[in-house]
């Protein structure tokens, strides 16, 4: 007897994405589906970069379609298709970028920078294309953690060439000032700086674009909220009552301008002595997920409080790639995924289906 399409998409939906816990079927992942006899072949596209994960979810589709009685041979491809996807009301995804994500705190202090090169470079070594955007005017402190010098060239006079390291584009005012300069600037003049660091930096093609907001919920993150098109927000707290409290403000703060919050990210969770391995949670316990409970929001993960993650951005290797193959930069790589495919299951951007319409009077 031989196979039918049908079959084989009844034995495709018992097999689960492990990172967007849907079946490829109702996942809408399965294209090019052809039945030949008993011969299957087919493509499983995911709307997330996932590199590392590529052979085991391909192992795993060989495998369901196997228990199918008669089978012949099965071919499986597994790739990653990356898409813009929708933005604030009244505003578009940028042309060479497809997906902004914005990643903030309420306040200072609650390891947000390094969140966010982490989460850049995980994202880049699951395959993706990614830049990281330093919105922190007063206090840029991607050029020291990514390890990267110099000032940014230019080849037109209008705009300028990122800087790279590690396989992420990065700009930042931090390649534009002396180190020990302080920025002196009032509100205005730092989101015209941002603009121009967003909209003349020539980012190439880019998947994701991460931006390392200022902390705070002032004058600059609202009109940067407003102004940027952002596919969505991570929101960085530690676990004590008073981050919490100015966690949840920038939280409401993305709501009332429309843009998604993707989840909630928990720094210095808990100590482990380097000495002893007691296990002590210096800033207090489940504020982060609380918080998540209270909004209706995901938990994205929980980092401890460890002396390697502080040397690591100082030195100028995040963990990610100083010690790729460690717990915390399993945790990192972890929330990526998970901010991954958050994105990938948000609305597609259709503008540029849509043709400029053009009202002339004769």
């Amino acid at each position: 007897m031989s196979i039918t399409v049908e079959d084989v998409k009844a034995a495709l939906s018992k097999i689960v994405d492990p990172n967007t816990t849907k079946d490829f079927v109702s996942g809408k992942a399965v294209k090019n589906l052809k039945v030949d006899g008993s011969d299957i072949s087919l493509d499983i596209e995911l709307g997330y970069p996932a590199k590392s994960q590529i052979d085991a979810i391909r192992a795993s589709v060989i495998a369901g379609l196997k228990t199918l009685p008669g089978v012949g041979n099965i071919s499986v491809s597994v790739f990653s298709k990356i898409l813009a996807h929708t933005v604030q009301r009244g505003l578009k995804p940028m042309v060479k970028v497809k997906n902004i994500i914005a990643v903030a705190s309420g306040k200072g202090g609650v390891g947000k920078s390094t969140t966010a090169v982490n989460l850049a470079l995980a994202l880049a070594a699951e395959g993706a294309s990614v830049g990281l955007l330093d919105a922190d005017i007063y206090g840029p402190s991607q050029p020291m953690m990514l390890g990267v010098k110099g000032r940014p060239e230019t080849k037109d006079g209008k705009s300028m060439e990122p800087l790279e390291n590690y396989g992420v584009q990065v700009s930042s005012i931090g390649f534009l000032i002396d180190p020990d300069e302080p920025m002196v600037w009032r509100g205005p003049m730092v989101t015209q700086a941002l603009q121009q660091l967003l909209e003349q930096t020539n980012w190439r093609d880019l998947d994701y674009l991460i931006v390392d907001m200022p902390p705070g919920t002032g004058d600059i993150q609202l009109t940067l909220s407003q102004k940027v098109p952002v596919t969505g927000a991570v929101i960085v707290t530690t676990p004590q009552d008073i981050a919490l409290l100015d966690a949840r403000k920038g939280l409401k703060m993305f709501e009332k301008v429309g843009i998604p919050i993707l989840g909630v990210v928990e720094n210095m969770s808990v100590h482990i002595c380097t000495n002893c391995g007691h296990a002590e949670e210096i800033f207090g316990h489940g504020g982060g997920e609380k918080m998540c409970h209270d909004f209706g929001v995901d938990f994205l993960g929980a980092l401890p409080l460890t002396l390697a993650i502080r040397q690591q951005a100082d030195a100028g290797k995040p963990t990610v790639v100083a010690d790729p193959d460690g717990k915390e930069a399993a945790i990192y790589k972890a929330i990526a995924r998970k901010v991954a495919v958050q994105v990938a299951e948000k609305a597609k951007d259709m503008t540029s289906k849509f043709p400029t319409i053009v009202v002339k009077n004769d």
